[in-house]
C-alpha cells in the first residue's frame, strides 16, 4: 500500500464503524459448505480496516490475523474485537504482512484489495498461504441503477467526489485484473446484501468514504446541501435503501510457484 492510501481513512473511523454495511451470512455458509474455511481454519484478513470482516470469523471460533496498516482503523478494529482472544492484530501491510511461510489457510481481504499492490501482494500472498489454502477478495457493490434513488445516488457521488472514479473499487473487479492476480480461472459468487437508513445513516455512509468531502473541506456544504435534496427526494417513512451484490472472488494458489523467504527478509 502506498503511504497516502494508509491515511485516507484516518478521520473516517468513527462513521465507517457505524454506518459501513456487513457482510450477509451466506457468505460464510458458503465458504464452510465448499470448504474453502473450515472449523480449524486459520485466517489472514488483510487490511482488515475496523474489523468488520474479521468479526464473522471470528464468531466461527477461527483464528484471525487483522493486518492493518492504519493505526486509527486497526485500533478501532482492536477495541471492536478485544473480548476475542482469537483475534491477532497486526501493524503491517498486504505486500509485508509479516506472517511466517506457509502460516495460514485462508488470505481475505474486504473492500481492500484495490489498495493493494497486485504483483508485491501476489508474491506475499504465495509466501505466507499453506498449500491447498484459497484467497477469497470480499466486497459490498454497491448498485447504481436498479432503483430511481440509487440512479440518482450515484450522479451525487460523481458529481461531489473527490476522486471517486480514480478509487473505485470496481476497477479492480475486472476479469483481466483478477485473471493477473490469481493466475489461473478462479471463482466468484454474488449475494444479496442491502442498508435501509434514516438521513443520519447516509450522512454517515457518504462520510465513511475517502473519496468524498469531510467537514472542513471547501466543497462540504455544498455536498450536504446536493445530499439532503436527494434524500427528500426518495425516502420513504424517512428511510432510503441502499442495495448491494456481496460479491467474492476466490482461487487457490497451490498450482502456482511458491517463493520461500523469511518474513523479515522479504522487507529488504
Amino acid at each position: 500500500m502506498h503511504i497516502e492510501t494508509t491515511h485516507r481513512f484516518a478521520e473516517r473511523v468513527d462513521n465507517y464503524v457505524k454506518y459501513r454495511p456487513h457482510y450477509p451470512k451466506d457468505v460464510f455458509d458458503f465458504l464452510l459448505t465448499e470448504n474453502i474455511i473450515t472449523k480449524k481454519s486459520v485466517v489472514a484478513d488483510v487490511g482488515s480496516g475496523t474489523g468488520i470482516s474479521s468479526e464473522p470469523f471470528l464468531k466461527l471460533g477461527l483464528t484471525v490475523y487483522g493486518i492493518e496498516p492504519n493505526t486509527e482503523m486497526r485500533e478501532a478494529a482492536e477495541k471492536l474485537l478485544s473480548a476475542n482472544t482469537n483475534f491477532k492484530s497486526i501493524d503491517a501491510s498486504a505486500e509485508h504482512t509479516t506472517l511466517e511461510n506457509n502460516s495460514v489457510d485462508v488470505i481475505v481481504a474486504g473492500q481492500a484489495f484495490h489498495w493493494f499492490d497486485k504483483e508485491q501482494t501476489k508474491q506475499e500472498f504465495k509466501r505466507i498461504l499453506k498449500p491447498g489454502g484459497y484467497v477469497v477478495l470480499l466486497w459490498n457493490d454497491r448498485r447504481t441503477d436498479s432503483t430511481d434513488f440509487l440512479i440518482s445516488y450515484e450522479d451525487f457521488l460523481q458529481a461531489c467526489g473527490t476522486d471517486y472514479k480514480q478509487v473505485n473499487h470496481k476497477n479492480t473487479q475486472e476479469k483481466t485484473v483478477l485473471e493477473a492476480f490469481f493466475g489461473k480461472p478462479y471463482s466468484e459468487k454474488w449475494f444479496d446484501n442491502f442498508q435501509e437508513v434514516d438521513f443520519a445513516g447516509l450522512k454517515g455512509r457518504v462520510l465513511s468514504s475517502s473519496y468524498m468531502p469531510n467537514k472542513g473541506h471547501e466543497n462540504y456544504e455544498h455536498m450536504m446541501y446536493c445530499l439532503k435534496k436527494v434524500f427528500a427526494r426518495y425516502q420513504q417513512n424517512n428511510t432510503v435503501h441502499l442495495d448491494y451484490d456481496t460479491k467474492i472472488y476466490y482461487s487457490s494458489f497451490d498450482s502456482l510457484p511458491r517463493r520461500e523467504v523469511g518474513a523479515q527478509d522479504d522487507k529488504k
